[in-house]
């Protein structure tokens, strides 16, 4: 997208955001919102926002670890987690469908095919996927709220690994692509992205990015703990697993919701589930919305504008570059004349 574009989008979200806390405020008392948003331990923040930061380092790992073994060439680091974190730009796009710029940054960076490298899209957000559910189930253990859920949720991922890592299925799947009209002229993108997805979704490469994405995710769930206990709530083990359970359902409603950055649902789930779950007098609608504005801000919106940010920085670098090539090959052809 252009700059232009981008600045809509981040436009759009936003009026998006607007419309959910006018939702949350009507639903609340503005009041009381207010006032739980100032008594808040702002000292806070910089943790929460290092442990956000956690998590997008540990993803970024799990980054290199699929483009190399997907024979990318190697990207520098003051060049690849630019890339990387430019993918955020697009978090509030339905399903997340936009992060495949990721891809394009990629192929401008060494030349990779786009639908090869969308193969390392597609494995991060099943592995995501994978992790968030693990959390959820550890929290399942716990509570009997959401088992049906979370249930569902295991089955479905099992069938989709299931078929994912069948060859014939795939085949399947590329076969029914060449039969819509306008779309077979893509088959053979197709087979290069299940290509690199399949050969993503090995046992050994599904474990440890599914590992590295559990160890990833629990810095935002730890964020979020952190961010109730800056609204008054005590620091204890089942506020913890609560803080993970919400966060890792919540987090995987929004994604199923496919509607931008899970906006509504994912909000919805974590205000909801906290007052249903946390015990407590000081938990109310009040503090569960402030809770959730403040999650929400630390981890997709500041995610949003970081990856606005590295996406206009990669962009402005390209441009520089370009003007520059040009003139150095000008040079060079009027000195063999």
């Amino acid at each position: 997208p252009s700059a232009r574009q981008l600045v809509r989008g981040l436009i759009i979200g936003a009026l998006l955001a607007l419309l959910v806390l006018t939702l949350f405020t009507i639903v609340g008392d503005a009041r009381k919102l207010s006032d739980s948003l100032r008594s808040f331990d702002w000292r806070l923040a910089i943790p929460i926002f290092l442990l956000t930061m956690w998590n997008y380092w540990w993803r970024f790992l799990k980054w290199e670890l699929y483009l190399e073994a997907l024979d990318v060439p190697h990207i520098p680091r003051r060049s690849g987690i630019p890339i990387f974190l430019s993918g955020f730009s697009m978090s509030v796009t339905p399903g997340k469908i936009g992060e495949v710029i990721k891809a394009f940054e990629v192929k401008h960076e060494t030349g990779a095919p786009v639908e090869r490298v969308s193969g390392a899209i597609a494995a991060e957000r099943i592995t995501d996927a994978l992790a968030m559910l693990i959390l959820a189930v550890i929290g399942v253990t716990q509570f009997s709220y959401g088992r049906i859920f979370v249930g569902l949720l295991v089955v479905g991922a099992a069938i989709l690994l299931f078929v994912l890592r069948q060859p014939n299925a795939l085949a399947q799947i590329v076969r029914f692509v060449a039969m819509i009209p306008f779309a077979n002229r893509f088959v053979h993108l197709a087979e290069s992205f299940f290509v690199s997805l399949s050969k993503l979704l090995s046992p050994r490469l599904l474990g440890t990015g599914t590992g590295i994405g559990v160890i990833s995710w629990t810095g935002e769930c730890l964020a979020f703990f952190l961010v109730l206990v800056g609204l008054g709530l005590d620091a204890t083990w089942s506020l913890l697993l609560i803080a993970t359970f919400v966060l890792a359902v919540s987090s995987l409603a929004g994604g199923i919701s496919m509607l931008p950055g899970g906006l509504g649902v994912a909000d919805a789930s974590v205000a909801g589930m906290l007052l249903i779950l946390i015990h407590d007098s000081r938990m109310d609608e009040s503090m569960a919305i402030a809770a959730t504005l403040l999650i929400r801000f630390a981890t997709l919106w500041f995610a949003v504008l970081l990856g606005a940010v590295m996406l206009l920085l990669l962009r402005r670098r390209r441009a520089s570059i370009t003007p520059a090539i040009v003139r150095n090959v000008s040079a060079s052809n009027g000195e063999q004349a």
